[in-house]
């Protein structure tokens, strides 16, 4: 499946960052990890943190999948806002899966301190905005449930965003404390670079074509015809996860971004905060680290790459007339545009935990806006996994909820 159109920024920006070889003999390891994205990436510093003899292969070149077409927003609001959320799994469990992900945040930069990480992490608040006037209404329903349960929030007015933030035709909003940003590509090289040097092994273009499994171990063939043995597989594989899973459990979706050329001088109000509108579908921006706005939305349900990658100039129109109705007097000069590929689920939750059809296994599927968020949480969820620990996530992240 092609994740991606071709060159997002981050590929163009970043260039070939670190490449490793293909898998040319048979091996064994503790812990087998498919996928080197983000996801991949952050358990594969986990295991080998926790001592365990991991072995990480991807099809592709390192984070040559959605990594690359991210836009790499971090924030602990879920797709689903928190009082639906509640209506849907309950309280506690959604204010649960909230507040993992804003942990999540946290966690991650202790991650890229403890690395010494050059790829921007940056703490940012958050605004969720009104695009019209009806959505007030559960905006401010919305807001009661957030501050209830505890998370650093205020409530903005139309005429207080116009003047903190210079948006215009805006009816109100959340301001949230919690949110960063990161250039998650860069991030996933750093994360392999790190954990290679405390003895995981990486291979790129190392595609599976089978596995086998026996009472506590796995044998994965590759298409080369080498074999791994296992104890457990980790599956990183996102939205590929469809082409193994076989019963409908995420809708597929593309969607598209754009960035501008480089102009910190009239982005200035926007640098310290992340953006996203009450549409459906949505539309999300911030700055990046050299001064240029990234911009996204027109989300449609995904049917084959050429088609979405057809959709990209018109999409483009659509969303920055968009920009243009928030931000009337700012001329924003296109300098990349291109499409990605996500899952959106039914309540916007990830897909962390084992599978009934694939023994000594488990997937990290960490789906919609928080991918990289929920991916945090499931580092410490697949650790408990592995130590046979309970996790009070366990029951809203499983497969067949």
């Amino acid at each position: 499946m092609d994740l991606k159109s071709n060159e997002p920024f981050w590929l163009v920006k970043n260039g070939i960052i670190d490449s490793y070889p293909s898998l040319k003999e048979d091996i064994d390891c503790e812990v087998l990890i498919i996928g080197s994205g983000i996801t991949g990436s952050l358990l594969a510093y986990q295991m080998i943190n926790e001592g365990y003899k991991t072995v990480l292969i991807d099809k592709r070149e390192i984070a040559n999948g959605s990594s690359s077409a991210t836009t790499s927003m971090l924030q602990y609001e879920i797709d689903v806002p928190l009082y639906e959320l509640e209506k849907q799994i309950g309280r506690e469990g959604a204010v649960l899966s909230y507040k993992a992900c804003s942990d999540s945040i946290d966690e991650l930069e202790k991650i890229c301190k403890s690395i010494n990480s050059e790829a921007g992490f940056t703490r940012k608040e958050s605004l969720y905005f009104a695009s019209k006037k009806k959505d007030l209404e559960w905006l401010e329903e919305e807001f009661k449930a957030r501050f209830d349960a505890g998370f650093e929030v205020n409530f903005l007015e139309g005429n207080e965003i116009e003047e903190k933030f210079g948006l215009k035709n805006t009816f109100g909003g959340i301001l949230s404390k919690q949110g960063a940003s990161v250039d998650a590509f860069k991030l996933a090289h750093e994360l392999l670079r790190y954990s290679s040097k405390k003895g995981l092994k990486v291979f790129d273009k190392t595609e599976m074509k089978s596995v086998k499994s026996k009472k506590d171990f796995n044998i994965i063939t590759t298409t080369e015809d080498f074999k791994i043995k296992a104890k457990k597989i980790i599956y990183c594989i996102g939205y590929e996860s469809t082409n193994l899973i076989k019963e409908k459990f995420v809708d597929l979706k593309s969607t598209f971004a754009m960035v501008s050329e480089v102009d910190p001088e009239n982005l200035k109000k926007l640098d310290d905060t992340l953006f996203w509108n009450t549409d459906s579908p949505y539309i999300y921006m911030r700055t990046t680290d050299d001064g240029r706005l990234l911009i996204g939305g027109g989300d449609e349900d995904f049917r084959d790459p050429e088609r979405r990658d057809r959709l990209i100039a018109k999409k483009e129109k659509e969303v920055l007339k968009v920009l243009r109705n928030v931000q009337p007097d700012y001329r924003f000069y296109t300098d990349f545009t291109w499409a990605g590929t996500f899952g959106e689920t039914k309540d916007g939750l990830p897909y962390i935990g084992e599978h009934k059809k694939f023994p000594n296994s488990y997937f990290v599927l960490g789906f919609g806006g928080n991918g990289i968020t929920f991916s945090v949480t499931g580092m410490e969820m697949a650790s408990s996994f592995l130590k046979n620990k309970k996790h009070p996530l366990t029951e809203y992240f499983k497969f067949g909820r």
